[in-house]
């Protein structure tokens, strides 16, 4: 009996996305046919696969089963498709990124890259999930965090200087000491290493225990709502360059405390820093920092 595949594929992204309307909007067709392509699997496994709540669909406990003893294998062609895909599919870089760093370091500076090597097909993906290279297809990550990761080979991006910054209509460069920074509301992003606690212990003083504070799970949020004068952020130089060079974004401290972070990380498998366009990526990226 010939296995139903196009069945399987709308199947897998159905209970994915749990919506024949998304999964038919995926696969460029209509809910009919999503529907129909189920209704064949179901004849052809011999058992029903969803189940009816309300508006929406889910799977039975059949379908559970069978979506996990398949997934995994639909996942690999899919991917060894994409792979496949075209002449040109050998000179895609799929890139997965932080999405801060791709925001406010990474975009500015791709189109020198694009012009460098017009070949290569970029793909970047601005996500903190980190991919599963053994499944996806992805070249390199641009990973934050502290670098501690088994069974890949990890390189380190920058030394990242992390000072205090504000608007100027906040407070003017080098008008604040670290008492008086206090009396503003100081921006905190959550998945910075380095945080207040460590800038005050640098410079050797107890914060006050009624501090103004906002917290963000992304540092772009942080350097945005500084340049609106909400507040001090305490940031990377390497993420907040632009508005640095700009002068959006000034040090209102003086003399800040040399404080600094190691939390941008090159990451993939080992074999893939040995192949031609991660290599070429890795090194231009390594000529822009250094610039």
């Amino acid at each position: 009996m010939t296995l139903p595949l196009r069945a399987i594929h709308a199947f897998v992204t159905t209970a994915q996305l749990g919506s024949m309307v998304q999964a038919a909007d995926r696969l460029g067709v209509t809910p009919s046919a999503i529907s129909q392509q189920i209704q064949q699997l179901e004849a052809h496994v011999g058992t029903r696969l969803f189940a009816r709540v309300g508006r929406r669909i889910i799977l039975n406990e059949a379908g559970e089963r069978y979506f996990e003893l398949i997934r995994e294998e639909v996942e690999r062609i899919d991917t060894a498709t994409q792979q496949m895909r075209g002449i040109s599919a050998a000179q895609v870089l799929n890139l997965r990124v932080a999405p801060t760093f791709a925001v406010q370091w990474l975009l500015p500076r791709l189109p020198r890259f694009m012009q460098d090597h017009p070949e290569i097909e970029l793909r970047v993906d601005a996500t903190n999930d980190p991919p599963d290279f053994e499944r996806e297809a992805i070249d390199l990550e641009i990973r934050h965090g502290n670098g501690a990761w088994a069974g890949l080979h990890v390189e380190s991006l920058a030394e990242e200087r992390m000072l205090p910054l504000c608007s100027p209509d906040l407070a003017a460069a080098g008008s604040l000491d670290a008492h008086s920074l206090q009396d503003h509301r100081l921006l905190h992003s959550i998945k910075n290493l380095t945080g207040w606690s460590h800038w005050f212990a640098a410079v050797g003083v107890a914060p006050k225990p009624d501090l103004q504070r906002a917290h963000f799970d992304r540092a772009h949020m942080s350097i945005s709502l500084a340049k609106a004068g909400a507040g001090i952020a305490l940031e990377s130089t390497l993420t907040a360059a632009a508005e640095i060079a700009s002068g959006a974004l000034v040090c209102p401290v003086k003399n800040p405390p040399d404080l600094t972070q190691r939390s941008l990380w090159i990451v993939g498998p080992p074999l893939h820093f040995g192949r031609r366009r991660p290599r070429r990526f890795i090194d231009w990226l390594r000529r822009e920092l250094a610039a």
